[in-house]
């Protein structure tokens, strides 16, 4: 049995990161629209997105994922679905490849980008 060091502690490959990080997304995303409660959420507004995303008045979150993923050459590593005078928002931290994190605040009807915030800075 070869035991060499480069054996024993290989990482796991990039795509399994991006795959585990999606199955992390996909599974809050999931307990969002079943109306999961969650420790900081109130249930009505889980079922607010579940019926916006149902009635078509907001877009899948994987649409938003996929669009801010690509336009800003990152990873989306948190989602939050809000309703804020009226407007229905999502907000999405993302991690870009060269270490910077952004938070991104959308339009969840349209997808138009209303705030982009690096970390640490206003």
């Amino acid at each position: 049995m070869n035991t060499s060091p480069s054996r024993l502690r290989r990482p796991p490959p990039r795509s399994l990161l991006w795959l585990g990080a999606a199955a992390l997304v996909a599974a809050l995303w999931g307990g969002l629209l079943l109306g999961l409660p969650e420790a900081h959420s109130d249930s009505r507004d889980h079922e607010l997105a579940r019926q916006a995303v149902q009635q078509g008045k907001v877009l899948p979150l994987r649409t938003v994922i996929d669009r801010v993923e690509r336009e800003f050459q990152g990873q989306v590593i948190k989602v939050e679905f809000e309703h804020d005078d009226g407007e229905f928002i999502y907000e999405l931290r993302v991690l870009q490849a060269n270490g910077q994190a952004l938070k991104i605040e959308l339009d969840a009807v349209d997808g138009r980008v209303l705030k982009v915030k690096q970390k640490g800075k206003k």
